[in-house]
């Protein structure tokens, strides 16, 4: 267990063992250009990162807001800070700037760091709200501008420091700010080091590529603190690109790869490729693949994929690789020690075996926070709900099996989930309303055949208002300008009225019986086409 070391002490334990290993590498062009870093080198990089940052008077307790894209000089950054105490507030790149600006002053970062192909956008947001934030360029970090913030406290560098503010999409509107402390961090990596068949990493053996993005924790924190502790190396591609994922893979050496449901599906409608395209990749780790398209893969490519579930606030996953793995099914995985599960009503009573309920999870009964994230930054209210009865409710409906397996059903009704982002349907639906043409609004989630889910927002208008074309493009612009582009509605959908309660609250699940497909509606204005990263 590494519940009395700090981020910094484990890396330089490893690195004591493997300092020549490969531990970070950024798939490109050619090999005489591709990026990878020794344990030795970035142990070298994050010594001077971390000199420079408290010389210029940067002290722990202190928040940096960071935007350097998914790239190996993120994750030395990230170590550089936490060695000093500092938590790194890593920034969606397709953020607006009334998002980006949300986040940084929500955050209280008293410094943003921005690679130069993100200068621009983070002096907009910067600017949108007329922030007094200093802005550093990674490429030209010995121009840092000193601190002159009061914001930190300076104390000794502990396992339960800060290590990461993560924004996670919430039910009521915007994202949260989830405390992570280092002490949690190390206990994400070790979970997933600790796997077993058929993941086993093997120390210095193994190559994890995940395509996943950096600000997100399953690349940022379980991927890269689980390759840290293991003396392996993480390759971060920018994004997933079908047309250098295989070339990638082989000239990479990867033997792990990352996927989300949406992965699996690009990568087999790709029919010209086939086993000797895997080179050394043995397994797959991830969730949301459809249980055909499941089958298919493992037979088609003959590796394993592992599903799992996993959030934000806990830093231990479930995960099915227990034989057999039910891979034509929605399986999850099962409790084990250090993970306990039960499924509630609406109530938080326990439900029988094989009946839906929300998913509730803790460490155990004596010490039901170990292992979770600090909190909801300012928000305590919210964090001592999340954790009502002693269990952290986590808004997924499932059903549990005798056996103790646990089988995904839906997720959290105001939740859409669109290629592996969660999307609050409240924060759509709010920027709805601040447009005049709108009276009511619901956004609800609807099957995509690629992405699993996609944004469906049906509308109530004024009177005034005219059921068209015009009318659908005037909102879904209104839309782009303050929202990322994959929050954005995919569809439009214009009606007479939404059921309501007594209090008015909309009552989503009455809007459409479950017969129906919302897509294939007369009146849907379909926006998908115009949802592109800007």
């Amino acid at each position: 267990m590494l519940v009395h070391q700090t981020i910094f002490q484990a890396f330089c334990d490893t690195a004591s063992k493997n300092p020549d290993g490969p531990f970070l590498m950024a798939p490109s062009k050619s090999d005489s250009d591709r990026k990878t870093y020794s344990f030795t080198s970035v142990l070298n990089q994050v010594d001077s990162l971390s000199n420079l940052f408290s010389e210029k008077g940067y002290v722990s307790n202190m928040r940096i807001a960071t935007l350097l894209g998914s790239s190996p000089e993120h994750y030395i950054l990230k170590l550089a800070l936490n060695k000093i105490g500092v938590s790194v507030v890593p920034i969606n790149p397709d953020y607006t700037s009334d998002e980006t600006s949300y986040l940084l002053q929500d955050s209280d970062a008293v410094l943003v760091i921005s690679s130069l192909n993100y200068v621009d956008q983070i002096k907009e947001a910067i600017s949108y709200k007329k922030l007094d934030l200093k802005l550093a360029i990674y490429e030209d970090l010995e121009s840092l501008p000193p601190n002159k913030s009061a914001a930190g406290k300076e104390t000794p560098v502990s396992p339960n420091t800060e290590a990461s503010l993560l924004y996670t999409s919430g039910t009521t509107g915007r994202p949260k700010g989830c405390m992570l402390s280092q002490n949690y961090e190390l206990m994400c990596g070790e979970t997933y080091a600790t796997i077993g068949k058929p993941i086993a990493l093997s120390f210095g053996k193994d190559r994890i590529i995940n395509p996943l993005p950096s600000y997100h924790i399953n690349a940022g924190i379980v991927t890269f603190f689980g390759a840290m502790l293991t003396g392996n190396c993480l390759i971060q591609p920018e994004r997933f690109s079908i047309t250098n994922w295989w070339k990638d893979i082989k000239e990479t050496k990867a033997t792990v790869f990352h996927y989300l449901g949406v992965i699996i599906a690009v990568l087999l409608a790709d029919k010209s490729t086939d086993k000797e395209a895997l080179g050394d990749l043995r397994v797959g780790f991830g969730a949301g693949v459809e249980p055909t398209l499941h089958v298919e893969f493992e037979k088609r490519f003959g590796i394993p994929l592992i599903e799992c579930w996993g959030m934000t606030e806990m830093c231990r996953v479930l995960y099915v690789n227990q034989e057999p793995r039910q891979i034509n099914t929605r399986a999850m995985g099962m409790p084990r020690e250090g993970l306990e599960v039960k499924v509630v009503d609406e109530n938080d009573r326990e439900v029988k075996k094989g009946v839906a309920g929300e998913m509730v999870v803790r460490h155990s009964e004596k010490t039901p926070r170990k292992g979770a994230f600090s909190g909801y930054l300012n928000k305590e209210k919210e964090t001592e709900n999340a954790w009502r009865t002693g269990w952290f409710h986590t808004g997924d409906t499932v059903k549990m099996d005798t056996e103790g397996m646990v089988y995904f059903v839906d997720r959290a009704k105001n939740i859409i989930r669109r290629a592996g982002e969660n999307i609050a349907a409240a924060e759509v639906e709010n920027c709805l309303f601040e447009n005049q043409l709108v009276s009511k609004v619901a956004c609800i989630a609807v099957k995509d055949d690629v992405r699993e889910e996609e944004v469906m927002a049906c509308i109530v208008l004024n009177k005034d208002a005219s059921k068209n074309l015009k009318t659908a493009q005037q909102l879904f612009s209104h839309t782009s300008k303050s929202l990322a582009y994959f929050k954005t509605p995919g569809y439009i959908l214009f009606m007479d009225d939404l059921p309501v309660t007594g209090t008015q609250k909309v009552v989503k699940h009455k809007i459409f019986t479950s017969e129906i497909d919302p897509r294939s509606l007369k009146g849907v204005f379909d926006f998908r086409q115009q949802k592109k990263r800007k």
